[in-house]
């Protein structure tokens, strides 16, 4: 009798220690969530959101182009719901720089890339390319092909994006057009580390002196915000026309040098900061979908997204947007 009930008090207890490792953190997050689609609606939120207040306020993810359809091909059904909510897609390394800065992509890797973005196109949502390369050769050569397939491009000679390429000396396709829609835009300018000005007036001027149809800048100049009245400034080409100005924001990852990073948080605290990136210090994975995280992005009135509707940005150009592959492999 003895060794039955200790034979039973062993089965039950390796029965509750499997229902507790199927329990798991671990596993719930990987089984639980879709989290393409967390991501997916994070971005139509903050569509959603912004034109409501400014319908013409424009929406650009950049990468993780795989959540365009409804699975990890663009053969798949489109997800009409998030192609609709957004202006542009933005895509790095399509022609240089996939593997090493400077060197051509493969054309395996392009072509599946061009899938995606010939999806997003086909359904009215333009494409924006950042290849890095540095041999003018190169650089016109991306630019050339981007063109060739309706796509406005930028060809960036460092991958910090902190500065405005010398070559070519004009804007490629440079026009004095009004500018008032992606569609409209034949180049643009992705320009994020402003570190290289000594002064925010230097940075200001070297931005107001170019002719691209679109500038894509960080919001902040080292840690203050531009004002309205700056990025109101940067809305004319020098050659007189119109354009776009799109701020920068990071959704997928926290930022450890932004306004609402707090001293004591550290990973685990608060709940939805993850692990660092590696690849980036200062950078930590987020999980996205947590109501907090998504609150200090839009909707409270001081959010990021609010702020930058406040100070007049056209739009905003969303990244990190390939989070959602980070936690599906764990």
């Amino acid at each position: 009798m003895v060794e039955k009930s200790i034979t039973l008090i062993i089965v039950i207890a390796s029965l509750l220690v499997v229902g507790c490792l199927n329990n798991s953190p671990e596993k719930e997050l990987s089984e639980s969530r879709n989290h393409r689609q967390d991501m997916r609606d994070l971005v139509q939120g903050i569509s959603a959101y912004s034109k409501k207040i400014d319908p013409d306020f424009l929406i650009i993810p950049q990468n993780g182009h795989d959540i365009l359809s409804m699975d990890t091909d663009a053969a798949a059904p489109p997800a009409m719901e998030y192609i609709n909510a957004i202006d542009g897609v933005g895509q790095e390394d399509l022609f240089y720089g996939y593997t090493d800065d400077d060197s051509a992509t493969s054309s395996s890797d392009s072509e599946g890339l061009m899938a995606l973005l010939d999806l997003a196109e086909e359904n009215s949502v333009q494409a924006i390319v950042t290849d890095y390369c540095f041999t003018e050769s190169k650089m016109d050569d991306s630019y050339e092909k981007n063109s060739n397939k309706g796509y406005i491009s930028f060809a960036a000679d460092h991958r910090d994006l902190n500065n405005i390429p010398v070559h070519p000396q004009e804007a490629y396709n440079v026009n004095a057009d009004d500018i008032v829609s992606l569609a409209e835009a034949k180049n643009f300018l992705y320009l994020l580390d402003p570190s290289g000005f000594d002064e925010k007036a230097d940075y200001l001027e070297a931005l107001k002196a170019t002719d691209y149809d679109v500038l894509i800048i960080d919001a902040f100049f080292d840690p203050e915000m531009l004002s309205k009245e700056e990025v109101s400034s940067l809305k004319v080409k020098n050659n007189g026309g119109g354009r776009l100005v799109i701020s920068y924001m990071s959704i997928g990852e926290a930022e450890n040098y932004r306004y609402y990073w707090q001293d004591d948080w550290k990973v685990g605290s608060p709940d939805f900061l993850d692990k660092e990136n590696k690849e980036w210090e200062g950078n930590y994975k987020i999980r996205y979908w947590e109501p907090e995280w998504q609150k200090i992005i839009y909707g409270q009135g001081t959010s990021y997204l609010d702020r930058l509707l406040d100070i007049g940005f056209d739009g905003v150009y969303l990244d990190i947007i390939e989070a959602f592959e980070y936690f599906e492999n764990q």
